[in-house]
């Protein structure tokens, strides 16, 4: 049996304190636009920064919420909203923007790139 394992490689976006609740900021990581969001519970999540429907670089100015319980980003352009956790439109399930693995070290946000 074969046992492919992967490393992941963290980036550093910010100190978590800095990420307000309920708001979002954009990094550029590795040629990357991702949308980082810090949540009332303080969960944080990552997704691509791009709105499938326009190609603008704006999911980070989106309006956090959730839908049944799951944690949701609309887009500040036509509102189409993303899961949080699967990156899938909850409006258009064929369409998805990317999500990435996030964690906390020593104080700060850090995502992880392929």
């Amino acid at each position: 049996m074969t046992v492919l394992v992967t490393r992941l490689r963290w980036e550093t976006v910010c100190r978590y304190e800095r990420l307000e609740p309920e708001r979002g900021v954009a990094a550029l990581l590795a040629d990357v636009q991702v949308a980082v969001f810090r949540l009332h519970d303080g969960a944080v999540y990552a997704v691509g920064n791009l709105d499938p429907f326009t190609g603008a670089a704006v999911l980070s100015r989106g309006i956090v919420g959730d839908r049944a319980g799951q944690p949701t980003v609309a887009s500040p352009l036509h509102k189409q909203v993303f899961s949080l956790l699967d990156g899938r439109c909850l409006d258009e399930p064929e369409v998805a923007v990317a999500t990435y693995p996030v964690r906390l070290h020593n104080g700060w946000i850090q995502v992880s790139m392929p």
